[in-house]
């Protein structure tokens, strides 16, 4: 799929979006803004964090626009809305010709896709959608009720109908975390008490304080969901060190080094949603809805694998090498 020439907004926009180009292709960093050399075709991405997900999405954003001859503008929001809102504002300053967004709170999404409106932007966001779609150019979405009710599904099938107790380590409030933990508390047979939930923000060493808390509180826990593989680990570090090695962890994304702890056992199951396939599947949904090309559907739904050491080798590649 090639994108067709669009014309600039004006021709100062264009010089100047030319020289930026230039400038950022030779020493941007994905926090700070970063360009990869292009077509006539421009694209602004907004990620949400630097996890290893979010590194992963902005490798998968970059490596796809440059095979369909696009420029890509990033930015990070460091899990900050008022930052995201300031890097869709720079984007438009850019003249970008469309938006990529992994927002980091649902509820700020409102204030970005009325400031890309406002600007004649088209906005596309990844992982997440807004109940109305109405003023978005398309979505990458993953169905985060859902990754939660696999990982459940999982604990109901293990536990077997026992009286179970399950502690959760949530991501950040917000977005991604508030439906993941929804989906698998919802989930969750009649016989599984959440006896803990706390945040761990997405970053292993509060994870780890997180666990810590937790089992000393909860020392006959038996299940516990972590919203991403990154904490997962943290948390098994820290049940391990307090002699809790029977906690049993499901988490959620499906890297390798997910994968390979599933496979030892480390992990009991997660629940792969390729960051690769986001990124692909977000910058060419773009580029198609643009050039209003056929057989592009404005919602994509990333398909999702529950992954056990059954099915090790079902999980799709998560990071593009």
């Amino acid at each position: 799929m090639k994108p067709t020439t669009r014309p600039r907004r004006t021709t100062t926009a264009a010089s100047l979006l030319s020289t930026a180009a230039l400038v950022l292709a030779g020493c941007g960093t994905a926090d700070e803004g970063s360009g990869s050399a292009g077509g006539a075709l421009t694209l602004g991405f907004v990620n949400g964090a630097n996890t290893h997900f979010h590194q992963c999405l902005l490798k998968s954003v970059e490596q796809t626009a440059k095979a369909e001859k696009a420029t890509v503008f990033s930015a990070n929001s460091k899990q900050d809305a008022a930052t995201e809102l300031s890097n869709i504002e720079d984007m438009i300053a850019r003249n970008v010709d469309a938006l990529i967004v992994q927002t980091v709170n649902v509820d700020a999404l409102e204030g970005d896709i009325a400031k890309a409106k406002s600007a004649g932007i088209p906005i596309f966001l990844t992982s997440v959608a807004t109940s109305d779609l109405s003023d978005v150019l398309g979505v990458a979405k993953v169905d985060l009720k859902k990754v939660g009710a696999l990982d459940a599904g999982w604990i109901a099938k293990d536990a077997a109908g026992k009286d179970v107790k399950v502690g959760i380590v949530a991501g950040a409030p917000g977005a991604a975390s508030d439906l993941l933990v929804g989906g698998f508390e919802a989930a969750l047979p009649a016989t599984a008490k959440v006896v803990a939930n706390q945040p761990g923000m997405f970053n292993p060493a509060k994870a780890q304080d997180v666990a810590e808390n937790m089992i000393q509180a909860q020392p006959d826990l038996d299940y516990a969901f972590v919203a991403n593989e990154e904490m997962a680990f943290a948390v098994r570090k820290a049940f391990d060190a307090a002699g809790a090695k029977g906690v049993k962890i499901v988490t959620v994304n499906g890297t390798e080094d997910g994968i390979a702890a599933v496979e030892s056992g480390q992990l009991s199951a997660t629940v792969a949603n390729s960051a690769m396939s986001i990124g692909e599947t977000a910058v060419k949904n773009t580029i198609g809805l643009l050039d209003k090309a056929q057989g592009v559907d404005k919602i994509a739904n990333i398909p999702l694998v529950l992954v056990t050491k059954d099915n090790v080798s079902d999980a799709p590649q998560y990071c593009p090498k």
